[in-house]
């Protein structure tokens, strides 16, 4: 029962929509109805400014992060309940209850449950996240980037199979997520950010 307790207090964290309430108080906005429509911390740059961008960032990073590590120190240190309370916090984020199912793109919280299961690769991932995006300035190249070298940091740095597939599998729902920003970057259409909005995803 506890377990249940669990995977659905991570969803639901996970659901909470930082992105929208963030621009819905700060600047009296729907965040769906501007910019991009995507409640995630890159419209909020997009459409509210870098500080709130980033504060959206860190806030869905956080709640990817917590129910990892609050299960890991109350429930245990087994793999596949770890995986599942993870999936659930980022299943959160994408499908939100609390916006009709319509969430983010799930790399501020899936950065986060990495950081709960794979701190060190995961650092190394965001470090390269900020390098590709100082060079080309395009926060979903930096994302798919990041999200791909992940499970190759956590190979090389010898982690646990599980959750190393595991960052494999997200890795390659993060990329479908992008699939149109893939084109528009192929199309050489995809926004680029100026210096004045700074990296958040």
């Amino acid at each position: 029962m506890k377990y249940i307790f669990f995977f659905i207090g991570s969803y639901l964290i996970g659901s909470i929509p930082f992105s929208w309430i963030i621009a819905k108080i700060c600047k009296g906005i729907d965040l769906r109805q501007h910019g991009s429509g995507n409640p995630g911390a890159t419209n909020v740059t997009r459409t509210c400014g870098a500080a709130l961008g980033r504060l959206a960032f860190a806030l869905d990073l956080a709640k990817g992060m917590a129910p990892v590590l609050v299960a890991r120190h109350f429930l245990s240190d087994n793999a596949g309940v770890l995986i599942a309370v993870a999936v659930c916090a980022i299943a959160g984020h994408m499908w939100t209850i609390f916006l009709n199912f319509k969430g983010g793109k799930g790399v501020a919280t899936s950065a986060g449950v990495f950081f709960g299961l794979l701190p060190i690769p995961t650092a190394m991932a965001l470090a390269l996240f900020a390098i590709v995006f100082l060079i080309w300035r395009m926060i979903s190249l930096a994302s798919i980037i990041a999200a791909l070298s992940l499970p190759v940091f956590a190979v090389a740095a010898r982690q646990k199979t599980t959750f190393t597939v595991f960052g494999a599998l997200i890795a390659i729902f993060i990329v479908v997520k992008h699939i149109p920003n893939i084109k528009r970057i192929i199309n050489g259409t995809e926004q680029k950010w100026i210096k004045e909005q700074g990296p958040s995803t």
